[in-house]
């Protein structure tokens, strides 16, 4: 890779998933083939996935926020509209609220097909959906490095984006169901400690000739060393309801890289955190989110969530004050301590008006349905 150009905030780009759901009741609708070629024809670009429920799209390389925010934002309000047009709703949560005791439809595909074979009812009821952000490092030494560094804000990053709550038509006690129903896959959790990127590669070489993975492109842990590009990739939050958020979320991903890349080139020694601490603290986070006590895995005690959240952002103020992103996440966080998370603003609307409110919200969050006054300023 070309030495980087380090006149310029480090580079990231936002992978967003979404669900089709039936406008009437909220369950999975198998929209995704008819929706790619609608937007190709306009010459939008969209991915299927693993379900025919599921797409994806992803951002341009970006340098700043408002870049990512507007391919995000546009995209979205473009294919939601061309969704209603179908008496579909495009939603952005983790999971569809109902439907999920059906199994899903696999995607036509020859690896999808191989994929729903290997899995059997594993992956069957799979309809999560993520948002999953990629920032670029300079080699898989420094890709390892970051992934260790990481590991002690995980539980905080999951509970800032906890965006899963009811599933089929019930709600779970957890924020982030979506956490829970990913464990299921061969290889789950955040990823072991690796000395450096050899050690890593050997280690995705031998899960896949070992025959526990069908190729390295479904090590579905969630933070890893991109299989496409020269970037670490963090898949561990859920589908945001809006782009602001997912975008407010991802530049403060790239900050806590920058600062993890940043301290290896320092000498300064990695976190140590003793075995099992990090995917108990996600678990403990998937069910609270934001509304209880996280645990640091640092530390192995106890806090309440925006202490940590807090934690988390001091260790990477430089950074996002040197990009420009810290106004922006004193927003981002300052609307989350007051509204909650996005798992409790889709619980007030779920016991508010049921499925109908869930549908309003995500239509909302796609640009195509109008707040409340009473909502709208409650968010200014």
């Amino acid at each position: 890779m070309a030495e980087e150009d380090r006149s310029a905030p480090r580079t990231f780009g936002v992978e967003e998933e979404y669900l089709l759901l039936h406008a009437a009741d909220g369950t999975p609708a198998d929209r995704a083939a008819q929706l790619v070629r609608d937007l190709a024809e306009h010459g939008e670009d969209a991915d299927r996935e693993f379900f025919a429920s599921q797409l994806e799209t992803a951002t341009p390389v970006c340098r700043t926020a408002a870049e990512a925010e507007a391919a995000l934002t546009g995209f979205r309000a473009r294919l939601a509209r061309e969704a209603e047009r179908r008496g579909v709703v495009l939603a952005g949560t983790g999971l569809p609220p109902a439907g999920g005791e059906e199994a899903g439809t696999v995607t036509p595909q020859q690896r999808y097909r191989l994929i729903g074979e290997e899995l059997g009812e594993a992956a069957a009821h799979q309809y999560v959906t993520g948002t999953h952000v990629h920032v670029a490092v300079p080699s898989s030494d420094a890709g390892v490095e970051v992934l260790a560094r990481l590991a002690r804000w995980a539980p905080a990053l999951v509970a800032l984006t906890a965006n899963s709550p009811v599933w089929c038509g019930a709600e779970t006690g957890f924020a982030a169901w979506r956490q829970i129903m990913n464990r299921s896959w061969p290889v789950s959790g955040y990823p072991p400690e690796f000395a450096d990127g050899a050690a890593y590669e050997r280690a995705i070489a031998q899960l896949v000739e070992s025959g526990i993975l069908i190729d390295s492109g479904i090590v579905t842990w969630e933070a890893r060393l991109s299989q496409r590009f020269p970037t670490v990739e963090l898949r561990i939050a859920d589908a945001q309801l809006e782009a602001g958020e997912a975008v407010s979320f991802a530049v403060l991903v790239r900050a806590l890289v920058e600062h993890a890349l940043r301290d290896a080139a320092a000498g300064r020694a990695r976190p140590e955190i003793a075995a099992g601490l990090v995917d108990g603290a996600v678990w403990k986070a998937a069910r609270n989110g934001l509304d209880g006590e996280l645990v640091d895995p640092l530390t192995a005690r106890s806090l309440p969530a925006f202490d940590l959240v807090d934690l988390m952002i001091a260790e990477a103020q430089a950074e996002l004050t040197e990009f420009g992103d810290f106004p922006r996440i004193e927003r981002y966080v300052g609307r989350l301590r007051r509204e909650g998370g996005p798992a409790r603003r889709q619980l007030a609307r779920f016991r508010e008006r049921g499925m109908a409110g869930l549908l309003e919200l995500y239509r909302e969050g796609m640009g195509i349905g109008a707040p409340t006054a009473a909502r709208a300023a409650a968010r200014a």
